[in-house]
């Protein structure tokens, strides 16, 4: 275990981060000496006498600062091993180790996170979401050691639970405390500071934390499809020679984007492709393969095809028109 645990902390070592030095002022375990002088005449002589030395080691200042690097993590409903980044700084004077909690049972919104299988990994490689080359964290084996003014990067790592609705949000935080102790700022642990020196709680108690926040955004594609019919004596009869025109609309809904959205609809069996009948909201598409994104691909399974591009519920229906007769 002890071997372990030191294999753990050095790995860890590689993604500290180096901040300004000594934020939190003079390092705890400085010797501060003082002698007062005091200078004379006697007799026409200068003279001098120096008091006793006064000599006091600065205690540890026990301080932290936990900061969320990510802005909001934009999600699925189902999603695994989404991440949310942060920053854990040593913002007080001594070397000091620093357990590491998660909390996903904030008040306030509207679902829990689920937490990983592994949920705290340290961002070694410095990518800034999970990948292979990222430590695990194991609570009491690698709680992050860091020295006065540096910093480390850790990644907390959620599962999104299914069936969410487009746009609630999820949030999940996490928590840092001093390994020597917390408590009321001022309280003081004698000889458990950095070089042997007492430790004093610092203004935050000896303890950090920082939200970080999902949000869920889906898309809904739905297709409508009508069909009206015109015979040759002007009927509404589905007879050999009338002519049918489909009208499919296209809506998209939902936060998320749908990308790369493709129409395609096969040629009825029995009827034939009216040439030049392809129309995009009221405008008519050439049924060649060109820059207008419709055409009509003929061979053994005939079809109408018209590239959407990406599209939000802001763009609004999208209208496709064709005409078929039949055969």
């Amino acid at each position: 275990m002890v071997r372990l645990k030191q294999f753990a902390q050095a790995a860890l070592t590689s993604c500290v981060l180096a901040g300004s030095a000594h934020g939190a002022g003079t390092l705890a375990g400085t010797n501060i000496l003082n002698r007062a002088q005091v200078s004379y005449t006697l007799a026409g002589v200068a003279e001098s006498a120096t008091s006793n030395a006064t000599t006091l080691v600065v205690a540890e200042v026990l301080d932290l600062n936990v900061t969320l690097q990510s802005a909001t993590v934009t999600v699925s409903a189902g999603d695994t091993n989404r991440t949310l980044l942060f920053r854990l700084t040593n913002t007080g004077n001594g070397s000091e180790a620093f357990p590491l909690a998660v909390d996903n049972l904030v008040a306030g919104d509207d679902f829990d996170p689920l937490g990983a299988s592994t949920a705290v990994f340290f961002d070694t490689d410095a990518s800034g979401d999970l990948s292979p080359a990222d430590l695990a964290y194991s609570p009491g084996i690698n709680d992050p050691a860091l020295a006065p003014d540096t910093a480390v990067a850790v990644l907390l790592v959620n599962d999104i639970p299914a069936g969410l609705a487009d746009g609630v949000i999820g949030r999940s935080r996490l928590l840092a405390s001093a390994a020597t102790g917390t408590g009321t700022p001022g309280t003081s642990f004698a000889g458990l500071g950095s070089s042997g020196t007492d430790a004093v709680v610092g203004a935050n108690g000896g303890q950090a934390s920082a939200l970080g926040e999902y949000q869920v955004s889906e898309v809904n594609v739905t297709l409508t499809k009508s069909a009206t019919v015109v015979g040759n004596s002007g009927t509404a009869d589905p007879v050999p020679g009338a002519r049918i025109t489909y009208q499919i609309i296209v809506n998209v809904s939902g936060s998320a984007a749908a990308s790369g959205l493709v129409f395609t609809d096969a040629i009825p069996a029995g009827t034939s492709f009216t040439a030049g009948s392809l129309q995009l909201n009221g405008v008519t598409l050439t049924d060649a393969a060109d820059a207008d994104g419709g055409e009509f691909q003929g061979g053994a399974s005939p079809a109408v095809r018209v590239a959407l591009g990406d599209l939000t519920q802001a763009a609004g229906a999208q209208t496709v028109v064709f005409t078929v007769t039949i055969n």
